[in-house]
């Protein structure tokens, strides 16, 4: 640990594209899903760090509306590994205070999975430490034309009316708005890999969100590196467009 949980530019909200898992599995000669759950284990590591230094929300991308494109049995066993981080951990993060929230549309996920992360949402929610997101069939795109079917329907209903729909509106009726505790917009984005996207994540949230890459497969991505990059990320200076 540094010197940076004395500092002020501790972000509340980092973000994380947890890439490279597929590819670290390749590079080291072994199935994809014990790339996964090499990038389960990362994963466990990197909440632990984010807790000690301050952070109030991690929000991981665990897995995307796009993912199902995957095979029938790599989709299965990244469910697996949930149910298996979620009967490993689960003990863990409740005595850290952690709060564990999801955002994507879990119900359509196999049904052992669905019992894992509603019983993490039961056994934390009264936590109040670290509030540790997990975005799980999730897609920006998606959450937002959520949103505007939600809003929209109180407008069909009479409710509203379309010139009274603003934009904190719209982002309390998003995963991250009035539902899960109306967070803060990540802060900080980091993605692994080398690759330099989005990805259809948090889309509307990102609108100043400061980005950070780096080459390191997920799996390989250490604590530490993730401790530079938030340090680094309190050296910049985040105008917000006014000067």
């Amino acid at each position: 640990m540094t010197e940076l949980t004395e500092k002020k530019n501790v972000p509340q909200h980092v973000a994380v594209i947890m890439d490279g898992n597929g590819r670290w599995a390749e590079k080291n000669g072994v199935s994809r899903l014990a790339g996964h759950n090499a990038g389960m284990l990362a994963m466990k590591e990197i909440v632990k760090r984010a807790d000690v230094m301050g952070i109030k929300y991690l929000t991981v991308y665990a897995f995307s509306t796009e993912n199902w494109k995957r095979s029938q049995e790599e989709v299965g066993g990244i469910f697996n590994l949930l149910v298996k981080f979620v009967g490993s951990e689960l003990a863990e993060l409740h005595k850290q205070n952690v709060r564990v929230r999801i955002l994507g549309d879990y119900s359509q996920v196999p049904k052992a999975a669905v019992n894992s992360v509603e019983k993490a949402l039961k056994t934390t929610d009264s936590n109040d430490g670290l509030q540790f997101n997990i975005a799980l069939n999730y897609g920006g795109r998606q959450e937002i034309l959520r949103a505007v079917q939600n809003i929209s329907a109180r407008v069909q209903a009479g409710d509203l009316a379309p010139s009274d729909i603003t934009e904190d509106m719209i982002s309390a009726a998003l995963y991250t708005g009035e539902e899960n505790g109306s967070m803060p917009d990540p802060d900080l984005i980091i993605r692994t890999s080398g690759e330099e996207r989005l990805s259809n994540f948090l889309l509307w949230q990102c609108a100043y969100s400061e980005l950070a890459f780096t080459d390191s497969l997920w799996p390989d991505f250490t604590p530490d590196e993730f401790e530079e990059m938030v340090i680094a990320f309190g050296s910049r200076s985040r105008r917000f467009g006014g000067r």
